[in-house]
């Protein structure tokens, strides 16, 4: 029998995200189901499980393959200055005008492995304003924020890393941040120390301080309608007046009752809380 055939029925699917809730207080109910559904058959099919049954007991009862399971449902695609003209306009607009702060508090939800925020501490940096800034990275998953953590990213990358960072109005040379470590590129402790990594569930957990800017780029596109609702009302409650709100390049606040008391910043998914 063809391994594509072994299906997940749209049940099953809803147990595991029960399980999940259960055991392991990650409620993953409002996430799209298309696509949850594909990474949980990926994750089927790529270790060869014998039977949903046993997949299922694997997932509850070994902490392993519990972190590899919430490793592969969750996203981690990522790179730094993804979309440079998003970072041109942190530099050039959004971060001049909180440098008037003694101090600027950023959250950065749904972190990743880091690299948003190392090119955000990197912006910081250039500014002069990295010393009087906190940024707090967030992810719901444990490995990504140990890997996060270590500041180490692919020496392969670095070409393209560097070829953004020129293209987000970056002046310096880009190798100027990081030492090359056999084929590890490891940022600099500088660049790490204003990083606080932590996990927090967009879904469940509150708010935790008060932001002028908070980044959740290409994760609400992964939530339901509800979700998205939630999440940014969690945010709203987040941001102080006159800070900013940014997301990804699929993402909108448009359709919110939030969005009266948003002003977008012109070209980018932007909006600067007016009221």
């Amino acid at each position: 029998m063809n391994q594509e055939l072994v299906v997940i029925s749209d049940e099953q699917v809803e147990i595991l995200l029960g399980d999940l809730l259960e055991y392991y207080g990650y409620d993953f109910t409002g996430y799209s189901k298309a696509s949850i559904k594909r990474r949980i058959l990926r994750l089927y099919g790529l270790d060869k499980q014998l039977s949903f049954a046993e997949f299922r007991y694997k997932i509850n009862n070994d902490t392993a393959y519990f972190k590899r399971f919430v490793e592969q449902i969750t996203v981690n695609v990522t790179e730094m200055f993804r979309d440079p003209g998003f970072f041109k306009t942190l530099r050039d607009t959004v971060l001049p005008k909180l440098g008037t702060y003694p101090l600027i508090r950023i959250w950065l939800a749904g972190c990743s492995t880091g690299e948003e925020a190392y090119s955000v501490s990197i912006i910081l940096k250039e500014l002069n304003l990295l010393h009087k800034s906190l940024i707090y990275a967030t992810d719901i998953n444990p490995a990504v924020l140990e890997k996060a953590g270590q500041g180490m990213f692919a020496m392969s990358q670095m070409k393209q890393y560097s070829e953004n960072y020129i293209q987000s109005g970056g002046t310096k040379d880009f190798s100027s941040y990081y030492t090359a470590n056999y084929s590890l590129a490891k940022f600099s402790d500088e660049l790490k120390s204003r990083i606080i990594f932590s996990t927090h569930n967009l879904v469940s957990d509150h708010s935790f301080n008060e932001f002028q800017l908070i980044l959740c780029r290409n994760v609400l596109i992964y939530f339901d309608r509800d979700l998205q609702h939630k999440v940014l009302s969690l945010f709203d409650e987040s941001l102080e007046g006159l800070g900013y709100l940014a997301l990804g390049s699929k993402e909108t606040l448009d359709f919110s009752p939030l969005a009266r008391n948003y002003k977008r910043v012109p070209g980018e998914k932007i909006w600067r809380k007016v009221s």
